[in-house]
């Protein structure tokens, strides 16, 4: 019994002691000048992430996905493109795969068709 007592006062110390989790904040953006530092730091955190060593092909991709939930599509494929001009990390197939996902997701249904054909 003794023991008991002695495990569940351990662990309710430790969930005492325990620091609290620390939640992103929301972001209350109320201009456009807001938004564009937004944008900005958002875009300089990928590329600082992008320039680590190691590879950084998922983190292109985020950038590309992030660019795309912006509704900025021309930066988005300008991200896409860049990523093909690092051949050491180039994984061919899978990036033409979700070149034409992306070209499916935004209705662009020929294009996205070409570049399924292109595999044959």
């Amino acid at each position: 019994m003794a023991s008991f007592v002695k495990d569940t006062q351990l662990l309710r110390e430790a969930r005492e002691r325990q620091e609290p989790e620390i939640l992103p904040s929301q972001l209350n953006i109320t201009d456009s000048a807001e938004l564009s530092d937004y944008r900005l730091r958002r875009r300089k955190e990928f590329e600082d992430r992008i320039r680590r060593p190691g590879p950084s092909t998922q983190v292109w991709l985020n950038y590309a996905r992030w660019e795309e939930s912006q509704k900025d599509y021309a930066r988005a494929r300008s991200v896409e493109y860049t990523d093909y001009l690092f051949p050491e990390e180039l994984q061919t197939l899978s990036l033409n795969i979700l070149e034409a996902a992306y070209r499916w997701k935004n209705q662009k249904v020929n294009a996205a068709w070409d570049v399924f054909k292109s595999f044959e």
